[in-house]
């Protein structure tokens, strides 16, 4: 299957040029060589799973993180995610801290982020592939010209969206964005080394004052139990 097969039939008209782009080809190239010599994550039939969950025409809100988890399991195509019975890493522990402090939801038991990409909050890395144990082994490869593009096709829409930049890397894509169609929530990133100023930014209240400001319906941000 190819990667133009792979990419999710509502994103195809925004995205399927860029697949056609000689940079792709480079890349698609590079990933399949990266996979024949070692682990890559995530799968190769969850490349695209963030764009699967969350359909061009129902993003309401993208949060931009930068590449895969990189543990054997953990990535899924979601970016803070990771499947069921995967401990949840730091990143999404910070998330979920504040997410108990400001609105007094439960800290779930999994770290399985699915339930927010259906609602139309669209988990998007920058890089999309990652070599086994080495963070940021994918960067500069061509991922980042891809998710881009799709951060354009979001921001190009007639219905506005909510853009949610955390870290100091996110925050480079604001001239991607048109700030007088739609709003931009920045802050501290949630990791462990930044999570001191993340920590009482109030992020998940500005995102649903900003989408019921757009005639959307606010993201339940609530994440179930799934059990032992």
């Amino acid at each position: 299957m190819t990667y133009t097969d792979m990419l999710p039939e509502s994103w195809r008209g925004v995205l399927g040029e860029e697949l056609e782009k000689p940079y792709f080809k480079e890349l698609v190239d590079f990933v399949e060589e990266e996979r024949a010599a070692g682990p890559v994550y995530p799968p190769r039939e969850e490349v695209f799973a963030a764009l699967e969950a969350t359909p061009y025409d129902q993003v309401k809100v993208l949060i931009l993180g930068q590449d895969p988890y990189h543990g054997a399991g953990q990535g899924h195509g979601l970016c803070f995610s990771v499947r069921p019975g995967v401990k949840t890493p730091p990143s999404l522990r910070n998330i979920y801290k504040e997410m108990h402090e400001e609105l007094g939801h439960p800290v779930p038991d999994n770290g399985y982020l699915m339930p927010w990409a259906q609602q139309g909050v669209l988990l998007l890395n920058a890089v999309l592939t990652v070599r086994a144990g080495e963070a940021n082994s994918h960067k500069g490869k061509g991922w980042e010209k891809f998710t881009d593009a799709v951060i354009r096709a979001v921001a190009s829409r007639p219905d506005p969206a909510v853009f949610v930049l955390w870290g100091n890397y996110a925050q480079k894509k604001l001239p991607l964005i048109d700030e007088e169609r739609h709003v931009v929530v920045k802050g501290a990133h949630p990791s462990p080394l930044s999570a001191r100023k993340f920590f009482g930014s109030h992020p998940f209240t500005q995102i649903n004052e900003a989408i019921a400001a757009q005639d959307h319906r606010p993201i339940d941000w609530r994440i179930p139990n799934l059990g032992a």
